[in-house]
């Protein structure tokens, strides 16, 4: 039987045309069904500018508000007070509108951060020139300011990665910093009152002879000059006549009260003192963090290595 041909059967050959085919796209003897109509192309999209972001817009305004802030502080402490407030209030709508339009970017947080180191450096700057006997300690203000939060990015950029942010500090590494900035409300608390302190500070340069003793009345002797923030001798200035108005300026913020910001300065300086301590423990931690990064580097590259 080996061999020969079974009669009356033909092979069973595959139609591949054939609508019921599963093959062909037939399910269950209904035959698939194809488009005549051409696929639509996909939308282009348009790639987002990162520099129109609302949050990036606000901290723009807050520059510019800082660069005014400036331009008023040697002659118009109430303008200039005004200004700059306002450019530190901006702080934290920004972060605001990151949230709710989606718009976190780390060209918004470098922005805000840069920004708010530089506005209260310039501000430490005309107080060390305001007081030149406390200049010393306004110069290791600004240094301690800087230091800390740049050690702080670039450990956090080298060791956790491009990806995560400053703000994102674990409970394991420190918990005052965890607490500091990942509490909304403790962030802007510290801020706020540390920057609130120094403007008490500049409105009392120009309203309390305790601190500024230039605020006396003094004789005018040739070569004398008024330091900034020095509102009664104003004989040294470019508007030397006692009408200018450098002059009458000068005089009506000799007038000014003392009283509530030395009242402001009071209140504020227990935070600013914190905020000045968290920046000596931030600068810490980012330290150690580097240094355990670089002792992994070389146990990874075998060093040091034994001299032969």
């Amino acid at each position: 039987m080996n061999g020969t041909k079974s009669k009356g059967r033909s092979p069973r050959v595959t139609n591949f045309n054939d609508e019921k085919n599963p093959l062909n796209g037939g399910i269950n003897g209904k035959p698939k069904e194809y488009s005549n109509v051409n696929p639509q192309p996909e939308k282009r999209v348009e790639p987002e500018n990162i520099f129109l972001f609302y949050p990036n817009l606000i901290g723009y305004s807050r520059i510019v508000l800082a660069i005014a802030s400036l331009y008023y502080m040697p002659l118009h402490p109430r303008t200039c007070s005004g200004l700059y407030s306002i450019s530190c209030l901006l702080d934290a709508l920004d972060g605001v509108a990151a949230r709710y339009f989606q718009q976190s970017t780390r060209f918004g947080a470098v922005l805000d951060m840069v920004t708010d180191r530089c506005t209260t450096a310039c501000l430490l700057v005309f107080l060390s020139s305001a007081w030149p006997r406390w200049a010393l300690l306004f110069q290791g203000l600004i240094s301690l300011d800087l230091a800390s939060h740049y050690m702080h990015m670039y450990a956090t950029l080298t060791m956790a990665g491009s990806g995560q942010s400053h703000k994102k500090v674990d409970q394991s590494r420190s918990r005052l910093l965890h607490l500091y900035y990942n509490n909304k409300s403790v962030l802007f608390a510290f801020c706020f009152f540390n920057e609130l302190f120094f403007i008490a500070l500049y409105l009392l340069s120009f309203s309390s002879p305790i601190l500024s003793p230039s605020l006396l009345p003094v004789n005018n002797s040739p070569g004398s000059s008024a330091q900034p923030g020095s509102p009664s001798n104003p004989s040294s200035t470019l508007f030397a006549t006692p009408g200018s108005a450098w002059a009458m300026e000068l005089a009506r913020a000799n007038k000014m009260d003392s009283f509530w910001p030395w009242v402001i300065a009071g209140v504020c300086f227990p935070v600013m003192a914190g905020k000045q301590f968290l920046n000596v423990v931030q600068l810490v931690k980012a330290s150690r963090w580097l240094a355990e990064g670089d002792l992994e580097i070389r146990r990874e590259q075998g060093l040091p290595k034994k001299k032969a």
